[in-house]
């Protein structure tokens, strides 16, 4: 971690709603004049599309059935722990994109499935990052000791599996079937890879929904944020001041020492009053420096 260069990590599973909290977040960043140079957990996967297609197969084939975009040898993580250390000692560090769609194949000019170059960060007041791995710690790897802060994206595994389904299904043209079998290829890694970064991240947010979702395969609809709450936990509340939160978030309250439950459609809003005065420090203390 650097005072002088600034990260924050943002870590959750496929479909758990990493994206809608980049929006947030870059919504704090234009509001507030902060340049944030973002990378994403999708470049720094070992494979492209047709190269994990045969290692899928490879693997299958010798028994493996638990080798995904989730697990830790899918993925360059130690190239990812040196870009946040080369950024939080210099403010410099590389960083490509993976082209999902034809959309981004003519912005970035890729085929999609494939990766862009590697390129220069450009310069900016903090890193943000969004993706799979960002809070990983394990005997070789320490990402999470490079974030300065980390926030993870956790809502219950049945809402979890329900936009994931419709997402894949809406905008990749998967089937319930097959959508289904990727859940449960990646779920060895989601146990040992995914779950352990949430003792690691500084504050969580779970949406959990209020409306059945018992069998997420066969769910019509995602539910929505009124029909949801979020529970937001701290991994220090030394500092939060929980009255002005409740406060300000209507219909919210505390559930332990260190967790807010807030509506689900004020959950914005939360993340606004809490994420705000903690990045304009960071930015501060960063110039300070």
């Amino acid at each position: 971690m650097s005072k002088k260069h600034p990260i924050i990590s943002v870590t959750g599973s496929s479909g758990a709603g990493t994206t809608t909290i980049k929006n947030t977040f870059d919504q704090i960043f234009r509001r507030e004049g902060i340049q944030a140079a973002s990378i994403e957990g999708d470049a720094f996967h070992r494979f492209d599309r047709a190269a994990m297609k045969a290692e899928l197969a490879r693997r299958t084939d010798a028994g493996d059935n638990t080798f995904s975009h989730f697990s830790i040898e899918a993925n360059e993580l130690p190239r990812l722990e040196q870009v946040f250390r080369s950024y939080g000692e210099t403010g410099t560090g590389q960083t490509r994109h993976y082209v999902h769609d034809d959309r981004e194949a003519a912005a970035y000019g890729s085929a999609p499935g494939t990766f862009t170059d590697w390129a220069e960060l450009p310069r900016s007041d903090l890193l943000f990052y969004e993706g799979l791995h960002g809070a990983v710690k394990t005997d070789g790897i320490d990402i999470a000791g490079q974030a300065d802060l980390k926030i993870g994206v956790v809502p219950v595994i049945n809402l979890e599996w329900i936009q994931k389904i419709h997402r894949d299904k809406a905008s990749r043209g998967y089937s319930t079937e097959a959508v289904t079998d990727v859940i449960l290829r990646r779920m060895h890694a989601y146990v040992h890879v995914i779950c352990p970064q949430f003792t690691q991240t500084d504050i969580n947010f779970q949406r959990v929904p209020v409306v059945d979702t018992s069998n997420p395969f066969i769910a019509r609809w995602i539910p929505t944020p009124d029909e949801s709450l979020v529970v937001i936990r701290f991994k220090n509340p030394r500092g939060i001041d929980f009255p002005y939160l409740t406060q300000m978030i209507q219909g919210s309250w505390m559930s332990r020492a260190n967790s807010i439950v807030i509506p689900g459609p004020r959950m914005d809003l939360a993340m606004q009053l809490i994420l705000t005065p903690m990045i304009l420090r960071m930015v501060s203390d960063a110039k300070r420096a």
